[in-house]
């Protein structure tokens, strides 16, 4: 059965879990930090299902390629900024490794559905 819905889509769902755990995570964070950390770390939170969702909106594979791509590199930035925080005592370390293990999951299903797409764009292109 194909998707018809990126809602459909576990890497979406997973995402969205993540930025709506991410969200809650970041409340107690200093209000000095509110347009600092917390800020990049909720848009990169963002960035990962709206592009999944964007990609899947479009209209060819290798679109939904491109924004599956985005949506990695925002999952790769909010792990970056998720470290930072780590590192610099803003967030409890069983937080930090919680949503680690969240962003783990999502990039291995990122990478099965991109893996996926490949195959079907290979096909799709006659190689």
């Amino acid at each position: 059965m194909a998707v018809t819905s990126y809602r459909e889509l576990i890497a979406w769902q997973k995402a969205m879990d993540f930025a709506v755990e991410l969200y809650k995570a970041t409340d107690p964070l200093p209000k000095t930090e509110t347009y600092r950390l917390t800020d990049q770390l909720r848009r990169a939170a963002i960035s990962i299902p709206s592009n999944i969702a964007e990609g899947q909106g479009r209209r060819y594979t290798r679109e939904f390629l491109k924004h599956l791509a985005y949506a990695n590199g925002s999952l790769f930035e909010a792990e970056t900024q998720l470290e930072i925080g780590f590192r610099v005592g803003q967030l409890p370390e069983a937080v930090y490794r919680g949503l680690m293990d969240r962003a783990a999951e999502i990039g291995r299903i990122l990478n099965g559905l991109i893996a996926a797409l490949e195959r079907r764009l290979a096909t799709e292109e006659g190689g």
